[in-house]
């Protein structure tokens, strides 16, 4: 069984698992964008919190999900990397 089966299986048989498994999708690929912008920018985790003026030790924490950072913290790091946040519409749940 594959990743994407399993997911479908967890999310049939538990309404609460389904859902943590797609905040933590989600959280996950906040994360991911933000590391890879960070790569792509060249920034090491020093020069991104010296940036956005937090410890670089907040920065560790936050790209290996050790922490959930505010609001105002994940804007900062997106503005310092020209990444802006975006909300958009759910699709209808299938049931």
């Amino acid at each position: 069984m594959n990743w994407d089966e399993y997911k479908k299986q967890v999310k049939k048989s538990d309404p609460n698992a389904k859902e943590i498994l797609e905040e933590s999708e989600a959280e996950a690929a906040i994360i991911s964008a933000l590391i890879r912008q960070r790569a792509t920018l060249g920034l090491s985790q020093r020069d991104l919190a010296s940036l956005c003026n937090i410890p670089q030790s907040s920065v560790a924490r936050i790209e290996s999900n050790k922490i959930t950072p505010r609001l105002d913290t994940i804007l900062k790091l997106l503005n310092e990397m020209g990444l802006t946040l975006s909300v958009t519409k759910m699709p209808a749940s299938k049931g």
